[in-house]
């Protein structure tokens, strides 16, 4: 019988220890494996994610970028200022839809795709990301048929320049509108006008009429010019200029030089206007207030009004 106050100890076997012992090592053992598993499996799925990131770069790529027009705008000064290879003509291309049949009838307002195809953009884009190879091949059959337009158009207005060039052959200058009808004579009176009469001729002109320069010059100016409208003033050989104003559309850009009978405008209804007309005068100097008779000076120069 053991003595009083004491306990005795069980004793463990040398099983129950090497059992303990190989639970012990079992546990150690075990969780290396369960975090190298898990080490491997986050390496393996790393690379996953990343085609996704590149994804991101493509889809930015493949929005374009669009342009609102002003007043004052025309196709030649929207692709020299935003740089747009192909100039005019690939910036008309792309947004033939929009535009319409004429390229110099564009509107403030509307909405041009800058570098990419705006007839259908919307829908044109997936189509490009998709890594199909087919939607290549159904983009290239479309381009020969706009190129085929194309031509037909310049053809159109190289007639009506060629026209306007031959009128002007003889004396070098022509009419600012073919089959000139003027329907507000230099110097009429009226309060309409700031100085109390009438600094130009009117001529009868529809508008998208075709505006000609009336003799060979260069381009001062071209743009808006608040009640005038978009305008053009052009400087010619003998130190007079001519205006043309309230027009709907403008071809021509500072600094360039232009032929008598070259189409330099279409004319409309812009600024201070009650209706389609051009507003046309001939000064001595660039700016307002150095008008003289424009009749006059065009039947000096040979010209039949």
């Amino acid at each position: 019988m053991p003595a009083k106050g004491k306990h005795r100890r069980t004793r463990t076997g040398p099983i129950s220890r090497g059992i303990l012992a190989a639970g012990t090592g079992g546990a150690v053992l075990a969780l290396p494996l369960i975090g190298a598993t898990g080490a491997n499996a986050a390496e393996q799925a790393a690379p996953a994610a990343k085609p996704a990131a590149q994804s991101a770069p493509a889809a930015a790529k493949s929005t374009p970028k669009t342009y609102s027009v002003v007043a004052g705008d025309y196709l030649a000064k929207i692709a020299a200022e935003k740089k747009i290879k192909g100039g005019w003509q690939k910036l008309y291309k792309d947004n033939r839809e929009v535009v319409g049949g004429n390229p110099s009838l564009i509107q403030p307002g509307m909405k041009l795709t800058l570098g990419a195809k705006a007839s259908g953009s919307a829908e044109a884009a997936p189509s490009k990301a998709t890594p199909s190879k087919a939607a290549p091949s159904e983009a290239k059959p479309a381009a020969p048929a706009e190129k085929a337009a194309a031509p037909a158009e310049k053809t159109a207005a190289t007639a009506s320049t060629e026209s306007g060039t031959s009128e002007a052959s003889a004396s070098g200058y022509a009419a600012p509108v073919e089959n000139p009808n003027v329907t507000t004579q230099y110097r009429a009176s009226g309060a309409s006008w700031s100085s109390g009469y009438h600094t130009g001729s009117d001529f009868q002109a529809a508008s998208g009429t075709s505006v000609r320069s009336i003799g060979p010059g260069t381009v001062v100016s071209a743009g808006w010019s608040g009640s005038y409208g978009n305008e053009v003033v052009i400087q010619h050989s003998d130190g007079m200029y001519s205006q043309y104003a309230h027009l709907s559309s403008l071809e021509v850009s500072a600094g360039q030089t232009v032929s008598g009978g070259q189409q330099i405008g279409l004319s409309g209804s812009t600024g201070n206007s009650t209706g389609p007309h051009l507003h046309f005068e001939v000064r001595t100097g660039p700016s307002y207030g150095s008008d003289v008779d424009p009749i006059a000076y065009l039947r000096s120069h040979g010209v039949s009004i």
